[in-house]
């Protein structure tokens, strides 16, 4: 059995068996179906590696996989609004 996120004990086969039982087409919806790439480490290790294993098994390119994810706010914050000092 390989763990590939051992932040939330996830092992290749249960990859494997979620990309074929949901028909599973990007990171996106592995990490809401497993919590892949939630814990502590927040992907940095097993993402890379979740992405082979769900291009391997979709026929895409690594790339494709790993197409950024990130989302920035919609409306940019200002920083003194989320610190403790309240002056501008």
């Amino acid at each position: 059995m390989k763990i590939v996120c051992r932040c939330e004990d996830i092992t290749e086969e249960d990859i494997i068996n979620t990309i074929r039982k949901y028909n599973v087409q990007t990171l996106v919806e592995l990490k809401q179906l497993l919590r892949l790439g939630m814990g502590p480490c927040q992907g940095r290790t097993c993402l890379p590696i979740a992405a082979r294993i769900l291009a391997k098994e979709t026929g895409k390119s690594v790339e494709e996989i790993m197409a950024p994810m990130a989302r920035p706010p919609v409306i940019p914050t200002p920083l003194w609004l989320v610190s403790e000092d309240d002056e501008k």
